[in-house]
């Protein structure tokens, strides 16, 4: 998917280019680096999209304090700096994640508008919850932000008719004083267990040695009966296996032979090498094999992400099975496990890439949630290619920044673009986008832009597009109060630079004041611990 670089010209256009030259940001949340306000000094070069090339905070600060006189106004894409992989929890193996720099602010003077693919994957915030739980902090580069605010399911009114409802609302942000907190919600339709369509499912299972623990395999195989407890006996399963080699371990079979799939799965065991490209391609041939346009079509891939025979690269990876996902209408959602040695990196491509899901199982709770409670929307899809372009008032708004969403950047032109790759969402999934905007005035919150949603509805293979309009309230509600708490901890696990003035007990006492259900008490928990650690 390609990516668009924001550029900061405008109010501070000298030093903001200076500052790009040097691989920073130009704003944050406050004013200009010559302004009044404390949040308005230059972002270092880890907070933007990455390059090879480190710069250290103090030269990037010396650079810029020297050039700001002489800087071209001649406008160049921030580069990244990737930082080095932190040592994994265990200290003896590899743990490997990708850095998507984090987004800066952008004055709407020089693009007013933001354009991104939606994303429902959560497999950050179990990861992060892991390593949390193991007592350890988890490397920055684990954390995306948008993850960890989709863990969470607001209460969000479904739609009656459509794929999705739309629901904005936004207020004063409780940690950028000065600032509002703009949320963008969708709600996808709901569909109930016994109405979704039949599902022939394949999976892949990841049978090699890295896989010989019980937090691995022993979990993939009570993540598998559950899921064999939700579904309908007109469903399908096939079993594919690899260690150093790929093989079928369960020709298709429907439901009513039940038995002889518990079997398959209770029979696996680990051993070899890790050839995950002839897994999946033999994966995607069984699902061929049993596919049905009638039906759900979906290779689901259970492993640590670690590949180390045949091609090993995401990209080789991802060229094996782009015919099927392109062009054949079988989606990949891949379901992640274990520490220690585990390529969160890869299991999240492989889903972008395969039109479906990323989610990481660090507990049985975890397997239960999203095979049990959330089976339909795991398995059956309702919107293809979904994308969100917010287009900002400059009359009413002077900058914005979108809180993660790094990797699924779209370029603007491509919003209509339907050749343009962009989220898959399942049934009944919430999906919440968040912006940091400084208003020209107070007044200006009620015209604050316009946004604009666009998909594929999966029933009707058409294309919708809607659009509402984008204002805030004089307060937030206690439901975004926490969704606040939740992405400012997040910011502050990443290093963010935009988050250098919020520290884990501001978090966790909003988190405190506004929790609901169990899922948002455990939070509160992981945010304790976390302080704890911090300490």
């Amino acid at each position: 998917m390609k990516r668009k670089m924001p550029i900061h010209v405008g109010a501070a256009a000298l030093l903001a280019v200076c500052i790009a030259l040097a691989g920073c940001s130009s704003d944050q949340r406050g004013e200009n680096a010559a302004g009044t306000e404390s949040r308005g000094e230059s972002a270092p070069a880890s907070e933007q999209p990455a390059t090879d090339t480190p710069t250290s905070k103090e030269s990037i600060q010396d650079r810029a304090a020297s050039e700001a006189s002489t800087a071209s106004e001649e406008p160049m894409p921030p580069p990244i700096v990737k930082p080095s992989r932190p040592a994994p929890p265990n200290g003896d193996d590899d743990m490997y994640f990708d850095h998507a720099g984090t987004n800066p602010f952008v004055a709407t003077e020089d693009d007013a508008v933001s354009t991104f693919a939606i994303d429902v994957d959560t497999g950050s915030y179990t990861v992060v919850r892991n390593y949390i739980a193991g007592g350890s902090l988890p490397p920055e580069d684990a954390v995306r932000v948008e993850e960890f605010v989709n863990y969470f399911e607001p209460d969000y009114a479904a739609p009656k008719d459509q794929a999705f409802a739309v629901h904005v609302d936004g207020g004063p942000s409780p940690f950028g004083e000065g600032y509002e907190l703009v949320r963008i919600g969708l709600k996808g339709r709901e569909v109930a267990d016994e109405d979704r369509k039949p599902a022939n499912l394949t999976f892949v299972i990841d049978v090699s040695g890295s896989m010989d623990r019980t937090n691995k395999l022993g979990l993939v195989k009570q993540s598998l009966h559950l899921l064999l407890d939700s579904l309908q006996p007109s469903d399908q399963i096939a079993i594919v296996t690899y260690g150093s080699d790929a093989r079928v371990a369960l020709d298709p079979v429907s439901l009513e032979e039940k038995r002889a799939i518990e079997d398959a799965i209770d029979g696996l065991a680990s051993s070899g090498s890790t050839n995950a490209e002839e897994g999946l391609k033999l994966g995607y041939e069984t699902a061929e094999r049993q596919y049905s346009r009638d039906a759900i079509n979906r290779v689901i891939l259970l492993s640590d992400g670690v590949a180390n025979v045949g091609e090993t690269s995401a990209e080789g990876i991802l060229r094996t099975i782009d015919d099927y996902a392109n062009t054949k209408n079988i989606t990949l959602t891949t379901v992640g496990f274990g520490m220690g040695n585990y390529n969160d990196a890869l299991m999240e491509q492989l889903a972008d890439q395969g039109d479906g899901v990323y989610a990481y199982i660090d507990s049985f709770t975890e397997a239960r949630r999203l095979f049990v409670e959330n089976v339909a929307g795991t398995l059956q899809t309702i919107a293809k290619d979904t994308k969100i372009q917010v287009e900002f008032n400059p009359d009413a708004v002077d900058r914005y920044r979108l809180l993660g969403y790094e990797n699924r950047d779209i370029r603007d032109e491509d919003f209509r673009n339907d050749e343009t790759d962009a989220g898959e969402v399942g049934a009944g999934h919430t999906v919440t986008a968040l912006y940091e905007v400084k208003l020209t005035s107070p007044e200006a919150r009620n015209d604050i832009g316009t946004a604009r949603i666009r998909y594929v509805d999966e029933n009707t293979q058409r294309t919708e597009e809607w659009t509402v309009p984008v204002r805030t309230e004089g307060e937030l509600s206690d439901e975004l109060k926490f969704l606040a708490a939740v992405a400012e901890y997040a910011e502050i696990l990443r290093d963010s630079y935009w988050a250098k003035e919020s520290s884990i007990d501001d978090v966790l006492a909003l988190a405190e004041e506004t929790a609901d259900d169990e899922r948002e008490q455990q939070f509160v928990t992981m945010a304790k611990d976390t302080a704890a650690l911090r300490r």
